[in-house]
Formats: structure tokens, C-alpha cells, sequence
């Protein structure tokens, strides 16, 4: 299972780059996947250009063909999808050291994600329920579809954050009823008295 599913009757190629790009996610290869996320988006770049894109056309030069093309806000959105990962990507592959970029190299899919779902509705003209796909974490780590919606998780994560209310004491403290009569300690206080008086006054 993975999240670019919905891509793989579309452009097979496609399908096999970006879903590459998860698997080294999954296996903690983040910059290897920044750079695999940047090679999707050159290509889908290549795809929706079509026969205006030559073998000698860069990346770069893609792109402001496309910018300069820009008609409505899906357009744009899909353009500084590409842009991001293009910049990532190349600062990935061009990194003298190994960093463990797990938050970048998850935009970068995130991003690329919404790379195809505007490649796929607004350029092959596929279905528009696509549109409704969001890109699932827990799918990209375990490689099994959530069975929880985002609503259940939003109610999880809210119930973790909350910290517990103090429990309410079931018990009240009983008084104690207090004894009638004499306790044994005043018995013997007043018996040493008298004991006490009987030998002053035989003394006397």
C-alpha cells in the first residue's frame, strides 16, 4: 500500500519514482528521498510540458515555461509544489554531510503528493474525487492504511493533550460518636486521688 495508489493507473513511471521516494522514507533515508522527490517533480514537469520540453531543457527552465503560463490558483499551487522540491532536492544531493532531515524529507512527500493529485485531476483529467485524498503518515511509516479517520486521531491526540482532572474523593470522614460514662484513664486518676486523701488524713 501507498499513498500515490491513485497514480499508478495514470503513469506507471510516476507511480514507480514517488513511490520509491517513500520506501527510503520508511527505511530512513531522508535525503536519498528528497532527492528521489525531486526527480518526480522534474518529470511531471517534463509530462505537462510535453513537446515544448526538449533532452537539453533543465529543470529550472521547465519550470518558468510553466510559470509563465499560469492561469488560476491550482496552477500556481502546483508550480511552488515543484519549485519546493526541486530546491530541496538539489540541496540534498549537493550536501557535503549526511543529516537526518526526517521533517524536510516528509514535506517533500507531502508536497509531491499534491504534485500528482493536481498532475493527475488538472492535466490527465482524471477523476476529481481525487481531489478529496489526503496524505496518510501512518501509511507511509507501517505501509498499512489507517483504519482510524482523521476526525478519531484529532479526537486521540486532543484526549492526550489534555491533562487528566482530579478524581473527586468517594469517602467522607465519619466523626466518631463520643462515649458516654468515664474512661478507664479518669477512673484511675480519681481512685489514686482518693487513695491519695485517705492516707494525708490517716496521717493526721
Amino acid at each position: 500500500m501507498t499513498n500515490f495508489n491513485f497514480l499508478k493507473n495514470i503513469d506507471k513511471n510516476l507511480y514507480n519514482i514517488v513511490t520509491e521516494a517513500e520506501k527510503l522514507y520508511r527505511d530512513e533515508y531522508f535525503e536519498q528521498c528528497m532527492v528521489q522527490t525531486r526527480k518526480f517533480g522534474e518529470n511531471v514537469c517534463k509530462n505537462v510540458i510535453g513537446t515544448r520540453c526538449t533532452p537539453e531543457s533543465t529543470f529550472d527552465e521547465m519550470l518558468t515555461t510553466l510559470k509563465d503560463k499560469i492561469k488560476s490558483e491550482q496552477e500556481k499551487e502546483f508550480i511552488d509544489d515543484l519549485y519546493f522540491l526541486k530546491k530541496h532536492g538539489n540541496a540534498s544531493a549537493h550536501s557535503n554531510t549526511v543529516k537526518k532531515e526526517g521533517m524536510l524529507a516528509l514535506e517533500c512527500l507531502q508536497r509531491a503528493f499534491e504534485a500528482a493529485i493536481n498532475y493527475a485531476v488538472y492535466y490527465t483529467k482524471a477523476n476529481s474525487n481525487i481531489l478529496k485524498l489526503q496524505y496518510d503518515i501512518d501509511l507511509l511509516v507501517t505501509g498499512e492504511k489507517s483504519k482510524k479517520t482523521l476526525s478519531e486521531k484529532y479526537k486521540e491526540g486532543k484526549k492526550k493533550t489534555n491533562p487528566k482532572q482530579p478524581k473527586k474523593q468517594s469517602h467522607s470522614m465519619k466523626s466518631e460518636k463520643k462515649k458516654e460514662g468515664l474512661s478507664t484513664f479518669q477512673i484511675l486518676v480519681i481512685a489514686s486521688f482518693i487513695i491519695s486523701a485517705l492516707i494525708i488524713l490517716s496521717i493526721l
